[in-house]
C-alpha cells in the first residue's frame, strides 16, 4: 500500500520512547502510517498545518504548550482537524473540555495500545471514539450504563423496566443514582452526553 492509500497519522508526545513504541504499533497496521512525530504543542501546531494528516494523535501533558491548548488552536484554524487525544489523565474534567472543542477522540495510556488501532480509524472516519476505561472513571454500574444507554435513546421509564425486567421504580432509583453520578439535570442531558460519547449516534 502507498502512503495515499493510507491514513497518515501525526504522532505528538514529548518522551520520545513513547513515540517509538506507538509508532512502531502503528507501523505494523497495513493501513496506517505515520508521517511525522512531534514533541511539543508548538511543533504539533506546525506540523499539522505542513503535512496535513488524516489523524493528530495528540498527547495532552507536554512542556510549553500543552496538548489541550494546540488540539485549540489547530480546530481554530482548521474545524475538520481529526484530533485523538491520549493522555494519562482519566477525568471528566478533561474528558469534556477536550470534546467540547471538537476533538473526536479520547483514550488513556493505560489501555492506548489495544485500543489505539481502532481509535484512528473511527477518528478517521470522522465518528467519537471515547475508550471504555474512559466511562470507568464516571463510576457508572455495568445496570446503570444499561438504564442510562436506554433512557438516552429515547425510551421511557416503563419501556427501559419492561426491557431489563425491572420494575419502573427500580428503573427510577437508577436514574436518580446517573444524574447524581454524571452531574446532569434531565433525559435531554443524558441524550446530549451519550451523544458526545459516542455512545449512541444522533
Amino acid at each position: 500500500m502507498s502512503n495515499s492509500n493510507k491514513l497518515n497519522v501525526l504522532l505528538v508526545d514529548d518522551h520520545e520512547v513513547v513515540r517509538a513504541g506507538y509508532r512502531r504499533l502503528l507501523e505494523a497496521t497495513p493501513d496506517i502510517a505515520v508521517i511525522a512525530e512531534a514533541s511539543s504543542g508548538e511543533q504539533a501546531y506546525q506540523d499539522y498545518f505542513k503535512y496535513h494528516p488524516d489523524v493528530l494523535v495528540m498527547d495532552l501533558s507536554m512542556p510549553g504548550m500543552g496538548g489541550l491548548e494546540a488540539s485549540m488552536r489547530i480546530l481554530a484554524k482548521d474545524s475538520a482537524a481529526k484530533i485523538l487525544v491520549f493522555s494519562v489523565h482519566e477525568n471528566d474534567v478533561m474528558l469534556n473540555r477536550a470534546l467540547d472543542m471538537g476533538v473526536l477522540g479520547y483514550i488513556s495510556k493505560r489501555s492506548a495500545s489495544q485500543v489505539m488501532i481502532e481509535a484512528v480509524r473511527q477518528v478517521a472516519a470522522g465518528e467519537v471514539y471515547v475508550g471504555q476505561e474512559m466511562m470507568s472513571h464516571v463510576k457508572v454500574s455495568s445496570r446503570e450504563f444499561e438504564v442510562f444507554h436506554l433512557l438516552a435513546d429515547s425510551k421511557s421509564v416503563n419501556a427501559v423496566a419492561q426491557l431489563l425486567n425491572l420494575s419502573p421504580k427500580t428503573v427510577g432509583h437508577h436514574m436518580t443514582s446517573i444524574k447524581s453520578k454524571l452531574g446532569i439535570a434531565n433525559v435531554a442531558d443524558l441524550t446530549r452526553l451519550a451523544i458526545r460519547l459516542g455512545i449512541i449516534t444522533p
